[in-house]
């Protein structure tokens, strides 16, 4: 299952393939073929399971001669609806308010354009297929049709699992912060391997990575690692990954003991299009250096800035920019994104009302276990999932967990 791109950039990506050009292309193909209307491939695929594939192709095609004619419907009324809203406003009275409206009439009509391409990636696939059957296709040509069914088939996991994020911030990139619980190497490396699993993960499901910074410890090891992903609905997707990871392992002296490490694992909403709206007093914010001691220090060195919200407890770090201010300016983002998250949760309007040990029991509930030894175990918590194949998972295979909980808070 990729899960990179929202239904809106995926069109984008694939909107130069589409169009009337395609059908010129496998009427070239077709006639390229040897005299006796079978290509070097044909025979390749019989034996690797030709019917196989066939029956693959045919399903798709079938999902997307349903599934994409209801979605292209409802589409296209979204389509229309904005346009009229469009019309009736004056752009000029609430600019902020036009531009949002602008915007989703923007992605409307790129999904729009998609669905309709899917569909003829759809007709595509099934005249080849059906050409198949009177060996006048070439192995290329019915690889190309496979991909482009598979491809489909994607797309439409991709739209239908965005369609069920609905949160006020579920459309936003997000912020990915690990952080090792306890001071020693041990529980650093485990943290260090638990980013590296959002990391594998990002990069296989092509997501546009931004800023990826480290604030390491007196060991060297890295204390906290966080990564900015800045591709559409990032946040309601690594929303549920929130909590404590920890990992279990038997004991060396008595095999029969297992001892545990923790990383925390913290997502916020990445705001690119729009600042956080989130007022907080300034006598409320502590700043680790201080402007006035960072003044005092040789400025060639690190530049890292490490705020407190001090009613809370709620603390938001930045190491990555090149600057002092710049690093000051992202830690406050982060701290608004996170005490923002925070006073929608436990619904207050106050930030001065929070109570430490709230905070404190939101961020200490374990999410997934990772049991090492013997018999190798993932289990999340949230979802029930268990996974056996703890180093698939490791390496970033987490779409089960990431579906399973996106599917139960409906």
């Amino acid at each position: 299952m990729a899960v990179a791109a929202s239904p809106a950039a995926c069109a984008r990506a694939s909107a130069s393939a589409s169009g009337p050009r395609a059908g010129a292309r496998l009427a070239v193909r077709t006639a390229a073929l040897p005299a006796d209307g079978r290509g070097d491939g044909a025979a390749s695929y019989k034996e690797l399971g030709l019917y196989s594939l066939k029956k693959r192709i045919e399903d798709a095609v079938v999902r997307v001669e349903t599934t994409a004619s209801n979605a292209l419907e409802l589409e296209e009324a979204q389509r229309i609806k904005q346009e009229e809203v469009l019309r009736k406003r004056n752009l000029w009275d609430n600019p902020a308010k036009s531009h949002e409206t602008l915007s989703a009439l923007a992605d409307a009509i790129r999904v729009v354009d998609h669905l309709k391409d899917l569909r003829f990636k759809a007709e595509e696939a099934k005249l080849i297929s059906q050409l198949s059957e009177l060996n006048v296709i070439n192995g290329e040509l019915f690889k190309q049709a496979y991909k482009s069914s598979v491809d489909a088939s994607e797309y439409l996991d991709r739209y239908q699992m965005y369609k069920l994020l609905k949160g006020p911030y579920d459309k936003e990139g997000a912020c990915i912060i690990v952080t090792a619980v306890s001071d020693g190497v041990a529980s650093e490396l485990w943290a260090a391997k638990v980013f590296g699993m959002y990391k594998s993960w990002a990069r296989k499901q092509g997501c546009k990575v931004g800023l990826i910074e480290k604030m390491s410890s007196m060991s060297g090891h890295a204390r906290s690692s966080a990564m900015e992903i800045e591709s559409e609905y990032m946040f309601g997707i690594l929303s549920g990954e929130k909590g404590m990871h920890r990992m279990t392992y038997s004991s060396l002296e008595n095999s029969d003991k297992y001892q545990a490490l923790s990383a925390r694992v913290d997502v916020i909403p990445l705001f690119l299009d729009r600042p956080v709206k989130l007022h907080l007093d300034d006598n409320d914010i502590e700043m680790v250096p201080s402007p006035s001691e960072y003044k005092k220090r040789d400025r060639r060195n690190c530049a890292a800035v490490r705020v407190l919200h001090k009613p809370s407890g709620v603390t938001a770090e930045s190491s990555g920019e090149r600057s002092y201010f710049a690093n000051k300016l992202k830690a406050m983002s982060r701290l608004q994104a996170k005490l923002l998250l925070i006073s929608r949760e436990l619904g207050v309007s106050d930030m001065k009302t929070v109570n430490k040990q709230a905070t404190e029991d939101r961020c200490s509930r374990e999410m997934r276990r990772y049991t090492f030894g013997p018999q190798k175990l993932v289990h999340d918590l949230n979802t029930g999932i268990q996974l056996s194949d703890l180093n698939l998972v490791l390496e970033g295979e987490i779409e089960p967990f990431i579906r399973g909980r996106i599917i139960a808070r409906q």
